[in-house]
């Protein structure tokens, strides 16, 4: 993504807030556009401040970031805002239904400040964050796999072999960039068929496609 990246912060605590706004001011590639104290206040703030990334909580009063993202990622005239959940990891068991909610990924509050500004760009840039280590922990612990069948399932029947060889490494948590070099091919080629991909499977991102390739039985913890 190229320009500033218009963050939305929503957060229920104001030095958690105020210390997000700190840091991202410090970057001009970054523009704070909104803070929200609610999950209410996070989806009109989205509606009306146009915010590229929303910063969601998910444990906040009034309406909770679960709930606040699914308005978000529901609402059409929301297409292009993506949501990273902030959270304790290993203790919230909300984060596999965020991302089935739209989210495009996840983040300890505890991360360092460089890896919370790099994963503001990696969403903005229509990428999930979902990183190999994080994603076989989040689907070992909360997602049933589908019961064992020997075959491909017939959701994936209409993706080539290259597209079917794409989601796979995509579940995997791989980047484009990770999957260009895998198979040697230039990282636009990679985004490309990733885009195939879920528009053929009316996934609305990454973490979409991951969720997809382990309930179907594709891949398996």
């Amino acid at each position: 993504m190229t320009g500033t990246i218009r963050v939305l912060l929503a957060d229920d605590q104001p030095l958690i807030r105020l210390g997000f706004r700190g840091l991202i001011a410090t970057h001009s590639d970054f523009e704070v556009v909104g803070e929200a104290e609610d999950g209410r206040q996070a989806v009109e703030l989205a509606r009306s401040a146009r915010a590229d990334v929303v910063l969601m909580d998910i444990r906040m009063p009034v309406l909770d970031g679960l709930a606040a993202t699914r308005q978000i990622c529901e609402d059409e005239n929301l297409d292009g805002v993506k949501v990273l959940i902030l959270t304790t990891f290993e203790h919230d068991e909300y984060v596999l239904e965020a991302l089935r909610a739209g989210a495009s990924g996840f983040l300890g509050k505890a991360t360092e400040p460089s890896d919370l500004l790099n994963a503001i760009r990696v969403v903005a840039g229509g990428e999930s964050l979902l990183s190999p280590r994080a994603t076989s922990s989040l689907i070992t612990r909360f997602l049933r796999p589908a019961d064992e069948t020997g075959s491909t399932p017939e959701v994936f029947s209409a993706l080539t072999e290259r597209e079917l060889e794409i989601l796979m490494l995509v579940a995997q948590g791989l980047s484009n960039t990770d999957i260009a070099e895998k198979l040697f091919i230039s990282p636009l080629t990679a985004k490309t068929h990733v885009n195939r991909t879920m528009m053929k499977l009316h996934a609305r991102d990454r973490a979409q496609l991951v969720i997809l390739a382990y309930q179907s039985g594709l891949i398996r913890p």
